[in-house]
């Protein structure tokens, strides 16, 4: 890919577009960068790059634009530059172009879907760390691919977004799995269709192909993305058949990376070893050892790297125990889909829930759990559609809502779910929803959580409680 002396355009200067303008003006590129965000902008001088604020044309001569992700098809400047037959790409595709030109291209392992990407691509690095592989995460999850390869890593394990996917047209991985799809992110795609489309495009031209075989979007992209001749690979929550991974009893069993699949089998790893629980990160676990499998990891590795795993911050985390309650920081559950997994993990639960929807639908997860609520706390500007459903689908569950006015909204949330919930129970905060209502992202709403359950022990039990 020759991009000495080439004229390109960086959309967006947050930190996938410092990222772009330090390998392009690094490889010689003549690189100009817009955002509408000034401030943002002024934070790349001097990278060597031109800063035009604004822009809503390519400079003349532009030869390539290479867009953040956030970035929809329809802004006037990609829209402007498509016309003129400008190439867009993403920096993922970015990535992926520098890193074949590589002596030893590095082997991309990658993870999409709705939910449970992070978690599925750190139990990914940690299996084939364990097996020695020079393996990092990176993509969507704080480090940016194209960082990854300019480092030389040998092995990526990938977490792409769909808006990531959107603008990657030759990424080639050595394997690659769609966990799941629900509704999300339809307000930049247009339409569940479409958002699922752009996730399946990751199948196109991978080497194996791996699906959920118990959820049926996951299922469906891979029928219809899997190249031919591409290996097909499966895993289930229950025993698996020949070609997949699967539970036998409390083992994670391999029936696919096996000499003879109809008659052998592999143990991987037992349930204890996957953390934090639930069906949901259990399959996250056969996903990423699938994944691993894929690579030539060996089975001690599997078992091994969930050992070692450390899962995120704010996804399912137990923050504490207060008079017999255990409340649960699932700040991350930022649309409905995610949100079940954490309600569903408990016998009873104290929901607390709300924010931006989205567009989503939380009829079906409400449904799913009503027969575990025992309280539901609402707060954000969704709160009264959370509210509607709730009183659909579990009439005689006791809401409360939070004042819109709250100067402590998550404090007083808190401190309402413990008068529903009794010893025993759950307090969960699982939003099924955005968070930029009230707060500046997700792990801002789950530190003011922990921070809110923290002040409830020292009043509950003092200081030294």
């Amino acid at each position: 890919m020759k991009l000495a002396g080439t004229r390109v355009l960086v959309a967006g200067a947050g930190v996938t577009g410092r990222s772009v303008t330090e390998a392009l003006t690094e490889l010689g590129a003549h690189v100009t960068v817009t955002d509408g965000n000034a401030d943002r902008l002024a934070e790349l001088d001097g990278l060597g790059a031109t800063l035009a604020p604004g822009l809503d044309t390519p400079p003349a001569g532009t030869e390539l634009v290479v867009t953040s992700p956030g970035w929809r098809p329809t802004a006037p400047l990609l829209v402007a530059a498509a016309e003129a037959g400008i190439e867009v790409i993403g920096d993922v595709e970015l990535a992926w172009r520098l890193g074949q030109e590589r002596e030893r291209p590095p082997a991309w392992l990658v993870v999409t879907g709705t939910n449970g990407k992070t978690t599925t691509v750190g139990m990914l690095e940690s299996m084939l760390r364990a097996a020695g592989a020079d393996a990092v995460a990176c993509g969507n999850v704080g480090f940016a691919v194209l960082d990854a390869v300019r480092a030389g890593h040998d092995v990526l394990a990938v977490e792409l977004s769909s808006f990531q996917l959107h603008w990657s047209s030759t990424l080639a991985p050595r394997a690659s799995v769609v966990l799941n799809v629900a509704e999300d992110h339809l307000d930049w795609h247009g339409g569940l269709e479409a958002y699922a489309a752009a996730k399946g495009t990751v199948h196109a031209r991978s080497s194996t192909v791996v699906h959920n075989a118990g959820e049926a979007w996951s299922q469906r992209l891979a029928d219809e993305y899997a190249p031919e001749g591409a290996r097909r690979v499966g895993f289930r929550l229950d025993t698996p058949r020949p070609g997949e991974l699967g539970i036998v009893e409390d083992l994670l069993v391999d029936r696919a990376y096996v000499a003879d699949p109809v008659q052998g089998a592999e143990e991987l790893a037992t349930l204890s070893d996957v953390r934090p629980m639930g069906p949901h990160n259990v399959a996250n676990a056969l996903a990423a050892a699938a994944l691993a499998r894929a690579h030539g990891i060996p089975s001690a590795a599997v078992a091994e790297g969930l050992r070692a795993f450390t899962p995120g911050a704010h996804r399912a985390v137990v923050v504490d125990e207060v008079d017999g309650v255990r409340y649960v920081n699932d700040s991350k559950a930022t649309n409905p889909h995610a949100a079940a997994g954490s309600l569903l993990a408990q016998d009873g639960v104290v929901w607390i829930a709300g924010g931006q929807l989205k567009g989503a639908s939380v009829d079906e997860l409400v449904a799913g759990v009503a027969a575990r609520l025992r309280g539901v706390v609402l707060l954000g500007v969704d709160a009264d559609v959370i509210g509607a459903a709730v009183a659909r689908h579990a009439p005689d569950v006791p809401v409360t809502r939070v004042d819109p006015g709250d100067h402590d909204p998550m404090t007083s949330a808190v401190n309402a779910a413990h008068a529903l919930a009794s010893a025993g129970d759950a307090v969960v905060l699982a939003p099924a929803a955005a968070s930029l209502d009230m707060f500046r992202d997700y792990a801002v709403r789950g530190e003011a959580f922990t921070a809110a359950v923290g002040a409830l022990r020292r009043e509950r039990l003092g200081d030294g409680g």
